[in-house]
């Protein structure tokens, strides 16, 4: 079977947008609030075993759909102090990385802060543009106050290994709150069953609907295709509401942020003199838009 788009002219164009001044990107990517594609996040705290999830779930759905186009967003971190990045993802990967209607990149973090990088809504706004029909979105590994995740996709899996127990103590007021869907990670661990029930204990004194909680191994496939099951259960069953506003003022949000990373980094007359002065002078710079 041939694959139903050019996976090189993709890679090209992803690269494109991930090195474009923001004049560029609004040139070229159009409006993010088109987007059709179904956005599945996947996140959680550092090795927790997203990748490893992500694997057997994009070929679990690729199998259950013949149909269905798939892409893989997985972003890593990067350095603060070189601005390199290992972009591991791929490598964890390789064992789908060939699979017809399947494409996957890796890009770095870029010194965000928020589990995503600074260009990802239009990252994947070019992939909706090429017509996947899902995309797997992966953050760096997050903690309890970063979960921009939300604003940006249309079901969120938090993973979370069973060992975790003082890590779910620290999200409960931030990303524990977000998540749709939980897993638990390595379901032959016998902590595994407890963390499941702790996690439900948890969300249940604080939402009137429990999200489901799936125990699963996804190295063996167990698990997976409950998981599968959950998230199409949540996309028939959620309110799109405002999310195309919603995605909307991030990515302004965003693109007006790196404009401003760049004139300060660019620019250093920009921020010489009284504050007042430097805040004129940029607010003035921004209008040219």
């Amino acid at each position: 079977m041939t694959d139903p788009f050019p996976r090189r002219a993709i890679a090209r164009e992803l690269s494109r947008v991930v090195n474009a001044p923001v004049g560029d990107v609004l040139a070229e990517i159009g409006d993010a609030s088109t987007a059709s594609a179904r956005r599945i996040g996947i996140t959680g705290p550092p090795g927790g075993g997203k990748s490893t999830l992500i694997s057997a779930l994009a070929a679990h759905r690729l199998e259950k759909n013949r149909d269905r186009t798939v892409a893989v967003l997985a972003i890593d971190p990067t350095s603060p102090l070189s601005g390199g990045s290992i972009l591991g993802d791929r490598i964890r990967m390789d064992a789908i990385a060939d699979l017809p209607r399947l494409f996957i990149r890796s890009v770095p973090s870029r010194g965000a802060r928020n589990g995503l990088c600074d260009n990802v809504v239009d990252l994947m706004t070019t992939l909706e543009r090429h017509r996947f029909e899902e995309i797997l979105l992966e953050t760096v590994g997050i903690g309890q106050a970063e979960i921009d995740v939300r604003e940006l996709v249309d079901t969120v899996v938090l993973v979370v290994p069973p060992d975790a127990g003082d890590s779910v103590q620290a999200m409960k007021a931030g990303i524990i709150e977000i998540a749709d869907i939980f897993v638990v990670t390595k379901s032959e661990n016998p902590a595994a069953r407890q963390m499941a029930a702790e996690i439900r204990g948890i969300v249940g004194a604080r939402k009137s609907a429990s999200p489901p909680a799936v125990v699963m191994t996804a190295a063996n496939g167990s698990g997976i295709a409950e998981l599968s099951d959950a998230i199409d259960a949540h996309h028939h069953a959620r309110d799109n509401g405002d999310t195309a506003e919603r995605r909307r003022h991030y990515h302004l949000k965003a693109l007006i942020g790196r404009e401003i990373d760049a004139v300060l980094s660019g620019n250093g007359e920009m921020a010489r003199g009284d504050l007042r002065s430097s805040y004129n002078r940029l607010l003035q710079h921004l209008r040219r838009y």
